[in-house]
């Protein structure tokens, strides 16, 4: 069932400092990356915000308890799955949420993880054997890509740069082609190729001059009717530039959070045509100098007229109580 928006969210004329200006730290890549592979080592609680509702006990007990051990979230986007359906998860860790994907959408259905990780693609990638042979069948694949570019694959990448070594302007040039072709003739994840997209709360940890671009992959990918079901860390007001800069927050899934009417907008702008709120967490989970952080998970539509409550078509966002 679709949750009311927030009073807050409104589209008003804003400044989009909390969606997509290039406030973000020099260091956030590397932040994201240490935190992220000790995550992989051992359960880093810190990194959870509780859930209530999670995933069925039956789906979990196929996934080894290490992976579901040690992944991180703010909501549970895979029970808005469908069986049959492609689906693309968006840093997907230690691929639990992909393991309970690939469960939901069964064995005419097919499950994409993405992330850049390189500990926690092990992890994934180790249990991927047993959870097909505890499920009895395989529907599930690991690929090594950051979300806001799904067009190239940075497994091909490195093994091209260990076969061709950068030692000068030419084979920069080489390679700044071959890169231009991959993303072409044989990306990551091609165009209109999924149903669905998920992720869970992921999308923060992007740098700021980066979501454009992401949001239009995430829209790029989808087929024509997917939808896309997001849970993310959003705050009630804009984050300052010195909390932004400071690693542990921002890797820890709080000062890189979108301020909750930018992040409903930020769909809207890449072109989906509806935006419902489908759970908020009623309580912060953490306030930091005032400002609340808390759970959201939404859905979008690609090109798909959404009703209006008054029965009119709306473009963009409509006026019912589940939409922006």
């Amino acid at each position: 069932m679709s949750a009311p928006p927030h009073p807050a969210v409104v589209f008003a004329p804003v400044e989009p400092s909390g969606c997509c200006s290039p406030a973000a730290p020099p260091d956030t890549d590397a932040a994201v990356a240490a935190r992220y592979s000790e995550g992989a080592r051992r359960p880093v609680a810190e990194l959870c915000c509780p859930v209530p509702d999670g995933p069925a006990a039956a789906l979990l007990a196929n996934i080894p308890a290490e992976v579901v051990a040690r992944d991180y979230g703010c909501g549970d986007p895979t029970r808005h799955l469908h069986p049959g359906e492609a689906v693309l998860d968006l840093g997907s860790g230690s691929g639990k949420a992909c393991f309970v994907a690939a469960q939901v959408v069964g064995p005419a259905g097919r499950v994409i993880g993405i992330d850049r990780n390189d500990d926690m693609l092990a992890l994934a990638r180790g249990a991927r054997a047993e959870v097909a042979r505890r499920v009895g069948f395989d529907n599930v694949r690991f690929v090594k890509a950051r979300i806001e570019d799904l067009g190239l694959d940075l497994d091909e990448l490195d093994a091209h740069l260990r076969a061709r070594p950068v030692a000068g302007l030419a084979d920069w040039d080489a390679l700044q082609q071959w890169i231009a072709e991959r993303r072409t003739t044989a990306p990551a994840v091609p165009d209109a190729s999924v149903d669905v997209v998920i992720s869970n709360c992921v999308l923060n940890l992007v740098r700021q001059d980066a979501r454009r671009r992401l949001f239009a992959e995430l829209f790029r990918v989808l087929r024509n009717g997917g939808r896309a079901v997001i849970s993310d860390v959003v705050c009630d007001r804009d984050v300052p530039a010195r909390l932004q800069a400071d690693p542990e927050l921002w890797s820890g899934c709080l000062s890189g959070a979108f301020r909750e009417d930018l992040f409903l907008r930020a769909f809207v702008e890449a072109g989906f045509s509806g935006v419902e709120v489908l759970a908020r967490s009623a309580q912060p989970w953490r306030v930091i100098e005032g400002i609340e952080f808390r759970s959201l998970t939404v859905r979008a539509t690609k090109g798909l007229a959404v009703l209006q409550a008054g029965g009119g078509v709306a473009g963009g966002c409509c006026e019912g109580p589940s939409c922006c």
